[in-house]
C-alpha cells in the first residue's frame, strides 16, 4: 500500500490570485477557432474567472465527431495567457499531449475519465510530467471504481507530482436517467476521507449533460464542500461542435455564480461550535444504539442460521423477507423517512444476515 498522500490544498498552489472558495475554472468544452476561444475567453475574464480551460484533443466515442483542433489550438490559448493574463489549462491523455501542451506554457493539465480508467495511460502521463511543479487534476474514470480513481493520485504521486486535484464528472449509467452521468456523491466523499487534504473540483457540465442542471448541481457541490467548479461556456453554445447541450455562455455562467451559496466548513464563531458540538454529541450516541442493535440483531441472526443448519432449512425465506421489507417501509411513511433510504439500510442488513448464515452452514 502506498504511503499516505502528503498533498498541498489549492490555495497553497500559489498559482492564483484569488485563494477563496469556490476556484472557477472555465471555457468551451472544445478549442474550436482563435476568434471563437478569445473573445470566449475575454467575457468569462470579465466577469472574473481566472483560470481558462479548453479541450484540445477530444477523446470521442465513435469516429467521425469532432475530436479537436489538436496542437494549432494551444497558440491560441498561449496567447491568451499572455493577452488576458488568464491561467490556461487543457487535458492530456498521453505522454505526447504532455510534452506538446507544457512547450506551450500551461499552467495547469487535466486527466479525463477515459485516460483515469487506464493505468497504462495514467503511468505514462506521470512519467511525462517529472519535475513538472504545476497543478494535476484527475478526472473519476468512467465507472464508479474509487480504487482505480486513488491509484491515478498514486501513480502521480510516486512521480513527485504533489499539486494535485480531483475532478468529480460522475459516472456513467447503462439505464437513462435525469443527468448524462450520475452524480453518486458518495464517491468522492470517500475519496475525500481517504486522502485528507486532496482539492475536490466538481464538473457540474459533464454530470448535467443539460445546461438548466448546472445551477442545481454547482450548488449541490458548495453545499458538500467543493472546492471549486470546472464549467464549460462557449461564446454561443447552441453552435458548439461538441456538447453544444450543456455548455453555457459567460454571462449565464456569471448569473449560476451570482446566486451560489457558499458554505463553511466550520462555524463562524464561538457559539455556533457550541451549538454543532452538543448536536453531534447526541448523533454520537444515536449512533451507539445503533451500533449495539446491530450486534444484538447479528447475534440473533447466528441463532437462527445455528437452527436452520440443524433442521436443513433454507438460508432464504423470501416470505419473512417480504413481510419485514413491508413493515420498515410503511414505517418509514408513517415517521417521513425516505423510503428508499430505510429499503437500502435493510436490503444491505438481510444481505449481511444471509453472508453469516451462509457461512454457519458452511462451517
Amino acid at each position: 500500500m502506498t504511503k499516505a498522500l502528503e498533498i498541498p490544498s489549492y490555495s497553497e498552489w500559489n498559482l492564483f490570485t484569488r485563494q477563496t472558495r469556490p476556484l472557477m475554472i472555465a471555457g468551451p468544452c472544445s478549442a474550436e477557432t482563435e476568434e471563437q476561444l478569445f473573445k470566449t475567453a475575454s467575457l468569462l475574464k470579465n466577469n472574473g474567472i481566472e483560470v481558462l480551460r479548453a479541450g484540445i484533443w477530444k477523446p470521442r466515442t465513435r469516429p467521425n465527431c469532432f475530436e479537436g483542433v489538436g496542437v494549432k489550438g494551444l497558440p491560441w490559448l498561449q496567447n491568451i495567457q499572455r493577452e488576458l493574463g488568464m491561467k490556461i489549462s487543457t487535458e492530456v491523455a498521453n505522454a505526447h499531449h504532455v510534452e506538446t501542451a507544457l512547450k506551450y506554457g500551461m499552467d495547469m493539465l487535466w486527466i479525463g475519465a477515459r485516460s483515469t480508467a487506464n493505468p497504462f495511460a495514467v503511468q505514462e502521463i506521470a512519467d511525462s510530467l517529472k519535475g513538472v511543479d504545476i497543478p494535476v487534476l484527475v478526472k473519476n474514470p468512467v465507472n464508479p471504481d474509487i480504487e482505480l480513481w486513488i491509484g491515478a493520485f498514486e501513480r502521480l504521486y510516486l512521480c513527485g507530482i504533489t499539486k494535485l486535484g480531483a475532478i468529480h464528472r460522475g459516472f456513467s449509467s447503462y439505464n437513462s436517467t435525469r443527468y448524462r452521468n450520475m452524480p453518486q456523491w458518495q464517491i468522492p466523499i470517500e475519496l475525500k476521507r481517504r486522502i485528507k487534504n486532496l482539492p475536490l473540483f466538481c464538473d457540474p457540465s459533464h454530470i448535467s449533460g443539460h445546461r438548466e442542471y448546472i445551477q442545481e448541481i454547482s450548488q449541490k457541490a458548495m453545499d458538500l464542500g467543493f472546492d471549486g467548479l470546472i464549467i464549460e461556456s462557449h461564446v454561443n453554445p447552441d453552435c458548439a461542435l461538441s456538447d453544444a447541450s450543456q455548455q453555457i455562455t459567460p454571462d449565464q455562467l456569471n448569473q449560476i455564480l451570482t446566486h451560489l451559496v457558499i458554505r463553511e466548513e466550520h462555524p463562524n464563531n464561538s457559539n455556533n461550535t457550541l451549538i454543532m458540538e452538543e448536536l453531534r454529541e447526541k448523533i454520537d450516541t444515536l449512533d451507539n444504539t445503533i451500533m449495539e442493535a446491530l450486534t444484538n440483531r447479528m447475534k440473533i441472526i447466528e441463532e437462527i442460521g445455528m437452527y436452520k443448519k440443524q433442521n436443513n432449512i433454507t438460508i432464504l425465506q423470501p416470505d419473512r423477507w417480504e413481510k419485514i421489507l413491508t413493515r420498515v417501509l410503511e414505517e418509514a411513511r408513517k415517521n417521513n423517512l425516505s423510503e428508499e433510504l430505510v429499503e437500502r439500510v435493510f436490503k444491505a442488513i438481510h444481505q449481511a444476515s444471509i453472508d453469516r448464515q451462509t457461512d454457519i452452514m458452511n462451517e
